[in-house]
């Protein structure tokens, strides 16, 4: 059993009326930091719920992004965030889109989890930052982060490290979905991740259709 990445920190929330220079809008991507320990149940952490219908479904039931990335950002293009800034509930240390695989499954507090995908930048993500070419950047750059669905419940907590169980798609990692989706399309690859178990569905329909 090898280990793998551990929790950095942990964060919560639920829907707020929000408003910027572009408007009124509701979104939960402003989460709190969680002292201690909290719940995992199959759709997500307890306390938290989005406002858009596919963020805590089975499949995207915990969004993770890498303390990696926050380095980057800050560095390479100026910018100020902090753990938890791009709205995940778990920032996420040692570890990368090149480290992570689809399909992996980690046991991690006295929960299992696996890797279903990577997270697909959107909008409400750039106005979270300020940013408005974040989707391009985030998709250029493939520091997307990684959604998890949750195989058993359990508690969890920042510190906790994620032990690997099982890894069935040694071959797909989350950087290299990215590269053949978005960047260096490859037919014979692309096959695969469309039938690659654990990958969430709507990846493996975005696959197939490509093809």
């Amino acid at each position: 059993m090898n280990k793998g990445p551990f929790i950095h920190s942990i964060y919560i929330g639920r829907p707020q009326t929000l408003t910027d220079k572009q408007g009124t809008w509701r979104s939960s991507i402003y989460r709190s930091l969680v002292d201690g320990p909290v719940a995992l149940e199959l759709h997500g952490l307890v306390g938290d719920r989005a406002t858009q219908p596919y963020h805590g479904t089975a499949d995207l039931a915990v969004c993770c992004h890498f303390l990696d990335h926050y380095r980057f950002w800050n560095e390479q293009y100026g910018m100020a965030l902090q753990p938890g800034g791009v709205g995940e509930n778990w920032t996420l240390e040692n570890g990368t889109e090149e480290t992570v695989c689809i399909g992996d499954v980690y046991r991690v507090g006295t929960g299992l989890v696996q890797v279903s995908g990577p997270r697909t930048p959107c909008e409400t993500q750039a106005r979270r930052v300020g940013r408005a070419d974040w989707v391009k950047l985030t998709l250029q750059e493939g520091r997307t982060g990684i959604y998890l669905r949750v195989l058993e419940p359990g508690m969890v907590q920042a510190g906790d490290a994620l032990h690997l169980v099982e890894r069935p798609n040694p071959e797909g990692t989350i950087a290299a979905l990215l590269r053949c989706y978005f960047h260096d399309f490859d037919r014979e690859l692309a096959g695969r991740f469309a039938m690659m178990p654990g990958l969430m569905v709507g990846w493996q329909r975005r696959f197939a259709e490509r093809m």
